[in-house]
């Protein structure tokens, strides 16, 4: 039995798709949906009278969100939405403070192997894993990649995925906290120390955090497309426990479209906390560095592995490198410490801190795991 000819109205139509291209009409469409549900948006945000504006950049940021993904809907909603919305992506309080517990942590664990002369590595408390989307990539096991005198590196696969997070904790004597920190932070600088930066630029800062929106362009090892990573960053100083914190994770943002000369890096986070030895402005300090992201590479996961877990040491040799330069020769870099804001626990991180020093208060030592 032969098939049915479809009718002349969608033959007339189909041979329309062949010529203009099927995929190009069903683009045209959806720019059409999505172009009404904008203006059904924007209609509704009126409504609010004196809070229109507000009411209008809101509902469009959750409209952006819920229709953002890869390739052309992200463009298109970035391009037609053109906002960025703060209060859901700016860092806060509790992811800085989260990595400064991590380091306490580490110091504590630290401690107590040196007095037993055993090699031990933080388990990450339970308040931290509780009703985390991550949890179960929290409790996996740390494995020792690297252990040299004065730089350790771990890493544990990520579940779900051939990736890996890495952890580096790291000792320099030869140049103050002060300014390692603000070589990390200065862009202009970065720029010239670090030839695979091909871009690097602020977007857009956020006037209630500090937080500040970033464009980062990198080169990959041929035959890889270069990599470009948007992503939000914030940073503190804590005088009064003598600590610093840098945070960094991807977002997206409507400024900042894929550009088919790079392929865009959506998911990466780090975190480095800084301890002085002695203060701000005295050579010696210790250093703890929690890096992943996911790069998009066609190679297996070993080769992943091994990039990163090579380049990661030769990226912080570079920036300890550019850090004495500019201590030597006296390069004007930007002092970071006197701009930033000053940490404030929420309630809610108050509340999280002062149980986990009363189960502190009741054992007899803290919670460890062994180097795998």
């Amino acid at each position: 039995m032969f098939p049915r000819r479809p009718p002349a109205g969608l033959a007339a139509w189909l041979a329309g798709a062949r010529g203009g291209g099927l995929r190009g009409l069903l683009a045209n469409q959806c720019g059409l949906v999505t172009a009404l549900r904008v203006r059904r948006a924007q209609v509704l945000a009126q409504l609010h009278g004196r809070d229109a504006e507000g009411s209008r950049a809101a509902l469009l940021g959750r409209l952006w969100r819920r229709l953002r993904g890869p390739g052309h809907a992200s463009a298109v909603m970035a391009a037609l939405a053109g906002v960025f919305v703060w209060d859901e992506e700016r860092i806060r309080e509790e992811e800085l403070q989260r990595s400064i517990n991590e380091m306490k942590q580490l110091e504590e664990m630290s401690g107590g192997a040196q007095s037993s002369g055993a090699e031990r590595h933080p388990q990450e408390s339970k308040t931290q894993t509780e009703g985390s989307a991550d949890a179960k990539d929290r409790e996996q096991p740390w494995e020792m990649v690297m252990d040299k005198k004065h730089f350790k590196l771990w890493r544990r696969p990520i579940a779900g995925t051939h990736l890996y997070q890495y952890r580096v904790f790291g000792t320099y004597a030869d140049v103050t906290p002060r300014q390692f920190f603000n070589v990390q932070l200065d862009t202009e600088y970065r720029k010239k120390w670090d030839a695979l930066v091909i871009k690097l630029e602020v977007i857009e800062r956020d006037v209630v955090s500090g937080s500040e929106v970033l464009h980062w362009v990198t080169h990959f090892p041929y035959p890889m497309y270069s990599r470009d990573y948007v992503y939000v960053r914030r940073y503190n100083v804590d005088e009064e426990n003598n600590v610093m914190v840098l945070v960094s994770r991807a977002v997206e943002h409507p400024s900042v479209p894929e550009s088919p000369e790079f392929v865009r890096v959506r998911s990466y986070e780090s975190q480095m906390v800084i301890r002085p030895h002695k203060s701000f402005d005295e050579n010696g300090f210790d250093y703890l560095l929690t890096y992943s992201d996911n790069p998009q590479t066609v190679f297996p996961r070993y080769c992943v592995s091994w990039m990163v877990s090579s380049g990661m040491p030769d990226f912080l040799e570079k920036l300890h490198m550019a850090t004495l330069k500019a201590k030597n020769m006296e390069i004007k870099v930007k002092d970071y410490i006197s701009s930033a804001k000053p940490l404030e626990m929420s309630s809610e991180a108050k509340a999280a801190a002062q149980a986990s020093e009363r189960k502190k208060e009741g054992s007899c030592t803290p919670a460890r795991i062994e180097y795998a």
